[in-house]
This record gives C-alpha cells, sequence and structure tokens, in this order.
C-alpha cells in the first residue's frame, strides 16, 4: 500500500486476484461498514504500457491511503473493504456501465449509459482522463476489454459490498456505510480553503439520516477539523445507491483533503500522517459508538441532542 505497484497483465480476472480485500473486526459492534473504493494501487503493466501519461501522472486520480487513514476503524468493530485496483482502471463510484462510446473500438451494448454527465466530463466506469484532465490512452479499447474489466472486478466488488451492508442490516437492525475518499486541495475554492478539511456528502440529505450527518460534523469538528457539506462533493454512486434511510440504510461519503495528510506532489504522507488518521478515526468512532441512534421504530424517529 505504501505505493504504486505495476505487474504484468495476464487479464484482468488473473491479475487482480483478488480484487478486493474486506478487514473483518474480531468482533463486529455496530452496523457500520467502511469502504475504499479510489485507494487500489495496483497497475497492469500493460496498462501503463499503452498510455501516455506517467506512472506519477495517473496516480493524480487515486485516493492514495486513505485505506490506512480509516484502517484503525477496524478495531472499532467495523468492516473496512478497499479495492486493490486503480480508479484510472475502472471507477466503481459509478454505475456499471457508464461508458464513453469514443473510447471504444465496437458497439457498446444498448444498454450501456452514454449520456451521463460524468461520461461527457471524461470519468465514466473505465476513465478517459485523470482528474485533472489528461487522457489516459492512446487509443481505443477493445468493447470487450471494458466489458470484463466491469464482469471481473465490478460486480465481484459491489456484490460483496452488498453483502457486508445486507450482514449489518440483519445483525443490527440498520446499516451505515461510510464511503472513504480523498479530495486535492486544488479542487477547493479560495472561500473554501481552511473550512474544509473534510467534506461529508450526503446528497442534501437523501442517503442518510441528518442524524448520521450531524454527529459526524459535531464529532469531528470537536477535533480540530473545518467540515462541510456536499459542497463541492455530495456523493456519487456508491452513496446514491446504497443510501435508503427509509429503510435503515445509511450512505454518508467522507472526502478528506489530502494536503493534510501527504505531499501532494510527491503522493507521500507527510509527518502529519499519523495525527490525522488517530483524530479523524477517535471522531468517527465516537459516531460508530452512538449507532443505536439510527434504529428507527415508526412511532419513534431517531433524535440527537441540538447542543
Amino acid at each position: 500500500m505504501a505505493g504504486m505497484q505495476a505487474k504484468a497483465e495476464h487479464g484482468p480476472e488473473a491479475l487482480f486476484d483478488p480484487p478486493f480485500e474486506i478487514a473483518i473486526p474480531e468482533r463486529v459492534t455496530s452496523g457500520f461498514v467502511f469502504n475504499s473504493p479510489h485507494s487500489g494501487n495496483l497497475y497492469p503493466q500493460a496498462f501503463l504500457d499503452r498510455g501516455r501519461l506517467s506512472a506519477h501522472t495517473i496516480r493524480r486520480s487515486e485516493d492514495a491511503y486513505v485505506d490506512r487513514l480509516f484502517a484503525p476503524m477496524v478495531a472499532h468493530g467495523a468492516p473496512l473493504m478497499r479495492a486493490r485496483f486503480p480508479r484510472a482502471y475502472l471507477d466503481l463510484n459509478r454505475e456499471p456501465y457508464e461508458l464513453d462510446p469514443r473510447m471504444f473500438e465496437g458497439r457498446l451494448p444498448a444498454f450501456a449509459n452514454t449520456r451521463s454527465i460524468r461520461v461527457a466530463g471524461g470519468l465514466g466506469t473505465i476513465p478517459r482522463i485523470v482528474a485533472d484532465g489528461h487522457e489516459i490512452y492512446t487509443g481505443r479499447l477493445p468493447v470487450r476489454e471494458g466489458l470484463a474489466r466491469i464482469e471481473a472486478l465490478y460486480k465481484p466488488y459491489h456484490r460483496a459490498l452488498r453483502r457486508l451492508i445486507t450482514r449489518a442490516q440483519d445483525n443490527f437492525g440498520y446499516a451505515c456505510l461510510i464511503d472513504c475518499h480523498s479530495m486535492p486541495s486544488t479542487s477547493l475554492s479560495a472561500e473554501s480553503l481552511g473550512q474544509a478539511d473534510i467534506v461529508l456528502g450526503d446528497r442534501y440529505g437523501s442517503s442518510c439520516s441528518n442524524v448520521l450527518t450531524d454527529l459526524a460534523e459535531a464529532a469531528l469538528r470537536a477535533r480540530g477539523f473545518g467540515v462541510m457539506r456536499n459542497k463541492p462533493y455530495a456523493g456519487g454512486f456508491i452513496t446514491e445507491h446504497y443510501g435508503e434511510p427509509s429503510g435503515h440504510r445509511h450512505a454518508l461519503q467522507i472526502e478528506i483533503n489530502r494536503a493534510l495528510y501527504m505531499h501532494e506532489a510527491t503522493l507521500t504522507p507527510h509527518g502529519w500522517f499519523d495525527e490525522v488518521g488517530r483524530a479523524l478515526c477517535a471522531a468517527l468512532a465516537e459516531v460508530l459508538a452512538a449507532g443505536e441512534v439510527f434504529v428507527a421504530r415508526p412511532s419513534e424517529p431517531p433524535a440527537i441532542a441540538a447542543e
């Protein structure tokens, strides 16, 4: 996990085996599940060879070290899932078939979503660009290759994530998915700098209870983090797809400013990494400890003091 890894490619099934890792606590103590879909750093050598970007540049879309920042939550009784493959290769925070026809040789399936805003921006399920706008590939990909990535990586990942969420709800009466991401400091407006160490995305209240978002914001602020909600990141496909508060399933996206814990130019952790991780996880441990407030009763909706 310390940095980029490149391996010879023998097809996605063989290379990414398994495509994800799940750290399970010795004793699961709440209905929370942590997910790091963009921290994968295993880059196929053939993928790098056919691209136009340096190994360093292509990592700018990676949520480097986010899985390490949130790893202590396993000791607090919550599972943590992480992708091994990088976001630049396949993006799990998209619909399964958000695909840009300009990227492929051959005809995409009729059910592919080729007109989404994310596809138009080059950031579909198989991205065309990295986050700063640089094109990834020198030429088009065969359609069969793109579909193979979805079958071998995307679908197994989401099946496993869905099982974790279902098991949490079966065991505790509720499930709270915390979707873990990082944001480049350059993505923040001048007014947001200093205010947005962390952005909480709950799809403007539609993906999780305000109780959860309020509690997370208060706990993070108490540890010195500047917190904003939904701007510039309200949550992506994962929070939208898995969050259903009326069914006692909540999904909250957490974006942490990369400058807090790493050198963005060199993509290496800096001296504040451990301190930031401890403060972050201590705040979230408070949220886990209050998990029972999410077990809603029809006549008794969950509430939290407004102090």
